[in-house]
């Protein structure tokens, strides 16, 4: 019998697939660029560090600008606060006014001019004309400023609630 096969035929399936890729070469690939190139690709590679560095720089002068406001806020009340311990101080301490002073000489003349020297807080409201809170403040001027000179008692009555003022004698 005779073989009418083509060549190209009898030669498929018998050569391997390697051999019609080229075979990689053992020499090192060398590029030549100029000194302007490089620089240019490195500037390329380093611009996003750069802008990411102007970020952060930015944001921490943002921070410190921050921080130094809360610092100013933070010594502005630490110096409100000494403000109000002084004044709270000063009002526990304060002195007695002109019109405190001269309501407690007023007691202390109602107070003389009764045969039994004594008188309630009621009666003492209506005499100055003033509530029970102001009378209160005006019988602790006049027992500060004579310790012992002055007494309250409880009114004698059905009600216990009731007090009066009682001028002691000198001793």
């Amino acid at each position: 019998m005779i073989e009418v096969v083509p060549t190209n035929l009898k030669s498929f399936g018998v050569t391997s697939p390697e051999s019609e890729f080229a075979q990689p070469s053992e020499e090192p690939l060398f590029f030549t660029i100029t000194a302007t190139e490089l620089e240019d690709i490195i500037t390329r590679a380093i611009q996003p560090l750069k802008d990411e560095v102007q970020d952060l720089k930015a944001t921490v002068a943002k921070l410190e600008a921050k921080d130094s406001a809360l610092e100013a806020t933070q010594d502005t009340q630490a110096e409100n606060e000494v403000i109000l311990l002084r004044i709270i101080n000063d009002l526990r301490h304060k002195e007695p006014g002109k019109t405190e002073l001269s309501r407690a000489e007023k007691i202390e003349k109602y107070l003389q001019a009764r045969q039994d020297h004594k008188a309630t807080f009621e009666t003492l409201k209506g005499h100055l004309g003033i509530d029970k809170h102001l009378l209160k403040q005006c019988v602790k001027t006049l027992m500060t400023r004579e310790p012992g000179r002055y007494a309250i008692v409880r009114t004698p009555g059905a009600d216990k609630r009731k007090r009066t003022l009682v001028m002691l004698p000198r001793s």
